[in-house]
């Protein structure tokens, strides 16, 4: 018995310092988390701004661009999944991957070439594994992301958007990520980025209202290489924002719950380890009452 309690106690000391590292990983969400929603919020004025510019130059001008054409001349695909760098979030990063699986096979069931790209450390580790090619990645600061790398994953999907098909150029980019809810829900979200889409992107105006006119300069081609770019770099760095408070929130719940087990493994063990202890006494007064009896009787 006395080893049991050995065993016991060891196991208490062990579940007490995963305890601690749980609950500093869960203060240290929790810290993150404010600033992440508030950069969120500070980046929507910006793609607000640019969404209505880009409609405004869609709606008032007859002028196309490769980025709001949707291509014939091939069939592939390119799907950027935005996860995380690191564990311990629950079951964020196994959510956002099943949901790119899922998107993945619905776009082959319609005969579609896919290449995939992947932002974040678990999402390329996992397509990897089961030697699933990476078009591209990026593996920096899932849970603080920055506009330069943004910037970077913008650049390379509108440079495979305008390539040839023969240089493996795609026809629709689609980005899979998680969409920030609120502290408690966080869910999945696909949306198309390429070919752009704008709807109600310009406010319509009131009854008497004089709509307003536009002159764009140096011309409204110039204008939409300008603006369409920037457009998507917003659009990708609200969607990483919106990922990294997921990421946070998710890593505060399943820490909270991680804690809330290791006090119950504590309790559990201190109760054994009390019985143990408990059988251990008991056991070492009945040999000495026997050992009294025997010498009474002797």
């Amino acid at each position: 018995m006395a080893g049991s309690q050995r065993v016991y106690k060891q196991r208490i000391k062990s579940t007490q310092s995963l305890k601690k590292m749980f609950r500093a990983q869960e203060l240290i969400a929790a810290s993150r988390i404010g600033k992440a929603r508030n950069l969120t919020t500070a980046a929507s004025p910006y793609s607000d701004a640019i969404t209505r510019a880009v409609s405004a130059v869609a709606t008032h001008s007859n002028a196309s661009h490769p980025l709001l054409t949707q291509r014939t001349d091939t069939n592939r695909v390119a799907v950027l999944v935005i996860a995380s760098d690191r564990g311990m979030a629950g079951a964020y990063s196994a959510s956002i991957i099943r949901a790119a699986e899922r998107h993945v096979e619905q776009l082959v069931s319609e005969g579609k070439e896919v290449d995939v790209y992947a932002s974040g450390r678990r999402a390329i580790s996992y397509f990897r594994f089961r030697g699933r090619e990476v078009a591209g990645s990026w593996a920096e600061g899932s849970d603080a992301p920055q506009s330069r790398t943004a910037g970077e994953i913008a650049d390379t999907l509108v440079g495979a958007f305008r390539a040839e098909a023969s240089e493996g150029g795609v026809a629709e980019l689609h980005l899979v990520y998680t969409q920030f809810v609120n502290m408690v829900t966080q869910r999945a979200r696909v949306v198309r980025l390429l070919p752009l889409e704008i709807v109600d992107g310009v406010s319509e105006t009131t009854e008497g209202e004089i709509p307003p006119l536009y002159d764009f300069e140096p011309s409204v081609e110039d204008v939409l290489d300008s603006l369409l770019p920037k457009y998507v770099r917003s659009r990708i760095f609200s969607c990483m924002l919106e990922a990294a408070a997921s990421e946070l929130a998710a890593r505060q719940r399943a820490m909270h719950t991680a804690v809330d087990n290791a006090e119950d493994l504590i309790r559990n063990y201190t109760r054994l380890a009390n019985q143990a202890r408990q059988a251990d006494i008991t056991q070492e007064i009945s040999e000495i009452v026997s050992g009294a009896d025997a010498l009474a009787s002797a």
